[in-house]
């Protein structure tokens, strides 16, 4: 019988037999945690010249500061070292091409829910968005005062890193 993740179970049998991640610790050796999109075109460790066990990586729709986000950022400042993020977003992303209400109808048609209330976080304005995600982070409560914050946008046509000043 086979199910719709047989590929994936499969790629992990191959997987497995070159498997070297064992001695990793959950602690990341740069200190660092990037905030990114989940976009398929972003490879977080290719595009920062990262290894595994270099870095915490957060994903989500828009690259957004979310109270999620700042529950698993408190908690790798607090206990795993980190004393850095890198928030990046990036060009072409669907979450800076739509509304909230373009996305509210979107989900409320494939999930036939009511969406009344619930914010999927567009972005309307990338760079301003990224600087308000990045305030946000130098005054939560949660996180220390000196934790090193960096905004970038990647562009995926180019795989170009920019910091915004």
């Amino acid at each position: 019988m086979s199910g719709p993740f047989d590929d994936l179970l499969e790629a992990n049998r191959r997987n497995q037999t070159e498997f070297t991640f064992g001695d990793l610790t959950g602690r990341p050796r740069r200190g660092l945690a990037v905030v990114t999109c989940m976009d398929t075109r972003i490879d977080p460790l290719a595009v920062l010249g990262l290894e595994p066990g270099d870095a915490k990586i957060l994903r989500n729709a828009g690259a957004r500061v979310t109270d999620d986000v700042v529950r698993s950022l408190a908690i790798v400042v607090a206990a795993l070292g980190v004393d850095r993020v890198a928030l990046i977003a990036h060009t072409d992303c669907a979450a800076a091409k739509s509304t909230d209400d373009e996305l509210r109808a979107l989900v409320a048609g494939v999930a036939e829910a009511d969406v009344t209330g619930w914010e999927p976080l567009a972005v309307d304005d990338q760079r301003a968005t990224l600087r308000r995600d990045v305030d946000r982070l130098h005054t939560d409560p949660l996180l220390p005062d000196d934790l090193t914050v960096g905004a970038f946008v990647y562009d995926v046509t180019t795989g170009a890193l920019t910091l915004l000043a």
